[in-house]
């Protein structure tokens, strides 16, 4: 049976209000949150990014049954992955079977801030593969001393520690990454219902694993509300090919999203307060072999979003 998740925007919200929501969201039912960590938002308008290890504290403080993720956290460049591992122990050990750790080849918007040279990607991979590797060895309660390519780790050892490691959900919005994720994830999170990308998840071991698609939608009293609020909000979801990646700043990002039209930035969106239309692209996940499913809503009325989801789309996905 598919559970379904709600994605926490950092980006668009205070940290209290994120704790709100996230309470609000156990209510209504939901089975798993995912909580964004970034350094920046995408553009201005979103106005927030918090540091989302002290947030994800103050959700689990505030939920009873809510298992709780990063969706996702570079642990390659900004974050030491030593510190991740360190991090998402603490987590996991005060959220008991209630955490798991989201990771990505991450964005160049958050992590150029500690001035080290953004690498392509093929080379981020690789760091991402190092990082994981790492990050299970401190999981083991061992002393740990590690010289590799990318990163050194001297005579380490994590004292808190949960019953549980953490298990590593990779993200991925293409086949060369979901195979990556295959080889070293224990799940694989992506934004688009593509089959492709879940093939290539299965043939280089994820068979059997987590699968967690993530979709972005807009609830708003009418269409054209909810497509004027992406537009505002979230036009970077109009932009196309390795622009998001590769953008430093987000001043860069707005100029960029001059280009993008109300037509593109919600042409994958579904908008408005039409069940239907929301039903729809969720099942696009669901056929395609998603069995976690979560929605990043766009704009303030979180409230709204999660009350309709609740009322007129969740329970016709049963």
């Amino acid at each position: 049976m598919t559970k379904f998740g709600y994605a926490i925007s950092s980006e668009e919200h205070h940290p209290l209000e994120i704790v709100r929501q996230t309470q609000l969201a156990e209510a209504v039912g939901f089975s798993f949150a995912m909580i964004s960590d970034h350094f920046h938002p995408w553009v201005s308008a979103q106005g927030h990014s918090p540091f989302a290890w002290s947030v994800i504290r103050a959700q689990g403080n505030a939920t009873k049954r809510l298992v709780i993720g990063t969706g996702v956290t570079a642990p390659i460049i900004r974050i030491h992955p030593a510190i991740v591992a360190q991090a998402a122990a603490t987590s996991a050990a005060m959220l008991p079977n209630r955490f798991f750790l989201g990771v990505g080849t991450g964005e160049n918007l958050n992590e150029h801030v500690v001035g080290q040279r953004w690498p392509p990607h093929d080379v981020r991979v690789a760091m991402l593969a190092e990082a994981c590797a790492i990050m299970r060895k401190l999981w083991t309660g061992e002393t740990v001393s590690y010289w590799g390519r990318f990163f050194t780790v001297e005579d380490a050892r994590l004292f808190t520690l949960p019953e549980h490691a953490p298990q590593i959900m990779v993200g991925a919005s293409g086949s060369t990454m979901a195979e990556e994720a295959g080889r070293i994830g224990d799940g694989l999170i992506s934004t688009g219902p593509e089959k492709e990308v879940l093939e290539a998840f299965d043939a280089a071991g994820g068979k059997g694993k987590p699968r967690i698609g993530q979709l972005t939608v807009c609830y708003a009293p009418s269409e054209q509300e909810a497509k004027r609020t992406v537009h505002h909000i979230w036009p970077n979801s109009g932009l196309t090919g390795e622009l998001s990646v590769e953008l430093r700043t987000v001043k860069h990002f707005e100029q960029a999203v001059k280009l993008v039209t109300e037509k593109k930035a919600t042409e994958s969106v579904p908008c408005g307060p039409d069940p239907e239309q929301h039903i729809q692209a969720i099942r696009k996940y669901i056929d395609a072999g998603f069995d976690h499913v979560y929605f990043h809503q766009i704009g303030p009325d979180q409230e709204g979003f999660l009350r309709f989801y609740e009322r007129e789309v969740l329970p016709e996905l049963d």
